[in-house]
């Protein structure tokens, strides 16, 4: 008898043991500290649901009055979320697309990639830019540029008119400390008719396949164009960060371009050189 009374009483205090952890484990998983942490957590969910989900058109409305855009540049219609979205764009008085897809941001590194595309209605440009922190970014782009799209802008400048398209095979940009520190870029052209204007007539002529290349140099970006497997520049052009801009044309170019010249000059000189100011103040 004595014997049962005592397993009795072992099991009343091992059924009280287990009620007592089952009672802090209740406390335990709902005290105020956690309560706290899953608020927050909630909040942030909340949070960053809303942003990628927040209509971009709405979210312009708000804060375009405080964005001086170049005035080449006007914003027509914003539509999409900020996650991805599409604006309606002027980019010089021609029509154009513009597109970005954000993808999963590296906190690693503190960069976010954003696939982009511009087009207009024969030209297009897609990339990827890669904006990282403090305010630096990183483009790396490629694409066609159909000439004739824009004829009219370049007779307005007095500029010659090549036909046919122009392959942008790479185009890499990087910004750092609020200056290009990086600019690299290849474009070819597969050659046809070429016209310019010469006082009041017009000159053209049949040009073999070229290439320009765009390359960093000291206190600036520069442009090469050479004829495809050629030995040397047709012409070039830097603009520097002082806004100072200097074109050079070579004999090679006239060789090209089949015009008369003197027998003595070889086709490494240089006939024409023009540098003027490109922006009031540099860049």
């Amino acid at each position: 008898m004595r014997l049962a009374m005592v397993f009795v009483r072992l099991g009343n205090r091992l059924l009280n043991v287990h009620d007592v952890m089952s009672d802090d484990s209740s406390k335990s998983f709902f005290r105020p500290g956690k309560l706290v942490l899953l608020l927050l957590l909630g909040v942030l969910v909340f949070t960053v649901t809303f942003a990628i989900r927040m209509p971009v058109g709405w979210a312009w409305h708000q804060v375009s009055g405080q964005i001086d855009l170049p005035p080449q540049v006007q914003v027509q219609q914003v539509s999409g979320s900020v996650w991805g979205s599409a604006a309606k764009l002027h980019l010089a008085g021609f029509p154009a697309r513009l597109q970005w897809q954000l993808d999963w941001p590296s906190f690693t590194d503190l960069t976010l990639p954003i696939a982009f595309s511009v087009s207009s209605s024969q030209s297009r440009l897609q990339g990827v830019t890669t904006v990282g922190w403090p305010g630096n970014f990183e483009v790396s782009a490629g694409g066609v540029v159909t000439v004739e799209e824009f004829k009219d802008l370049i007779r307005q400048s007095g500029g010659a008119m090549i036909e046919g398209v122009v392959a942008i095979d790479h185009l890499n940009l990087r910004w750092a400390d609020e200056r290009l520190q990086h600019a690299e870029g290849l474009g070819r052209w597969d050659g046809g008719m070429v016209t310019w204007p010469m006082g009041s007539q017009t000159g053209q002529a049949r040009f073999p396949p070229m290439q320009a290349n765009l390359n960093t140099v000291d206190g600036g970006v520069a442009l090469d164009i050479w004829e495809q497997g050629g030995d040397g520049p047709a012409a070039d052009a830097s603009i520097l960060w002082n806004g100072m801009m200097e074109i050079r044309v070579y004999k090679r170019m006239v060789d090209l371009a089949q015009q008369p010249w003197s027998g003595n000059s070889k086709p490494s000189d240089v006939v024409f050189r023009v540098k003027q100011p490109l922006l009031p103040g540099g860049f």
